[in-house]
């Protein structure tokens, strides 16, 4: 039997291993990596599923989530307010939130909150009045119907005056979230209200019915829904982060290419929505989703954002002048 000397024998061996190795794992040109799992994340809107979401139910339906990496969970919230509530606790990774509730938020516990994406690209708040109302500062001396939150003052206020009325003189009175039936019923001459939801349903009643957009007189047109997170999300996870919102930025590019497709994800997935209603909503919101001036979708720019900080404190929705720095992280959304 012949001897085999040191170098003969570790060729020898390595030879073997490679043997082993194939035998294992079949031959290279077919063997694979698992891939990790997806990181769980969950999303909370901030209102029951509607038009504004389909992009989000898209990018689930189509697997934009677990192509980047992330396994989405969306959750509508039990209230309007509780998105917050449900961040800052840690039961909740990342949440849609209107603007104004980002910088009360942000007033109430400095630093506390950052929003990394921008999902709706301009202001949806608008006064909606009778046909009898042919401009904003004609609501001197009549009824006008608000919700009750601080925003409302502020729309409101800002519409008037942008037209050269004073705010002063239109009579203010709550009416909570019945803007359409308090206006069909003439309970009211306007009220403040969404122009693609409270704004689509209502001209679907009344065609003749006037829709005043907040950024058309006097505001700034600043994004109002962003998507946020806590900074310790951000700096601990920040592959989830970027994950999910590369894979909403997919979800809303496909929603504008195919708006059917992101309706019938919306209403497979939240059945109580009605299909046609949602399209109508859908189309008016669309170019929203974009910035006005062209770019990409979810982009956060730092100069509309400055300008919204000062139109936030000038007419009360905040105390002082949101800290833009602090409270929005732009280079997420722009990471490609």
């Amino acid at each position: 039997m012949p001897v085999l000397r040191p170098r003969r024998l570790a060729i020898t061996i390595a030879a073997a291993a490679l043997v082993l190795l194939a035998g294992c794992g079949g031959d290279s040109d077919t063997a694979t990596t698992t891939p990790a799992a997806p990181s769980r994340a969950t999303l909370v809107l901030d209102f029951t599923p509607n038009a504004v979401h389909a992009g989000t139910y898209l990018a689930v339906a189509r697997g934009d989530d677990r192509r980047a990496g992330v396994a989405l969970r969306i959750e509508p919230p039990p209230t309007s307010s509780d998105a917050v509530k449900l961040l800052l606790a840690g039961r909740a990774d990342l949440a849609y939130l209107d603007i104004h509730d980002l910088a009360l938020a942000d007033e109430r516990a400095p630093g506390s909150l950052v929003a990394v994406m921008a999902l709706v690209q301009r202001p949806l708040a608008a006064v909606i009045a009778q046909a009898s109302v042919t401009r904003p500062r004609g609501l001197e001396g009549r009824r006008a119907g608000v919700s009750g939150l601080p925003s409302d003052r502020a729309v409101l206020d800002s519409i008037v005056r942008g037209d050269g009325g004073d705010p002063a003189r239109v009579r203010r009175v709550t009416i909570g979230f019945q803007a359409v039936p308090a206006l069909l019923a003439g309970r009211v001459a306007a009220a403040t209200g969404f122009w693609n939801a409270e704004g689509v349903a209502l001209s679907a009643r009344r065609p003749a019915m006037r829709i005043f957009r907040v950024d058309e007189f006097g505001a700034p047109s600043y994004p109002e829904l962003v998507l946020v997170t806590t900074p310790r999300t951000l700096r601990e996870r920040p592959q989830l982060v970027r994950g999910t919102v590369a894979a909403l930025r997919r979800g809303y590019t496909a929603t504008i290419a195919d708006p059917q497709a992101a309706i019938a994800a919306l209403t497979a997935a939240a059945p109580g929505v009605d299909a046609a209603a949602a399209r109508r909503e859908l189309d008016a919101v669309l170019p929203a989703f974009t910035p006005a001036g062209g770019g990409a979708v979810g982009t956060l720019d730092l100069a509309t954002l400055r300008t919204w900080a000062t139109w936030e404190q000038r007419f009360g929705i905040t105390a002082s002048v949101p800290d833009v720095g602090r409270l929005f992280a732009p280079r997420v959304a722009a990471a490609r």
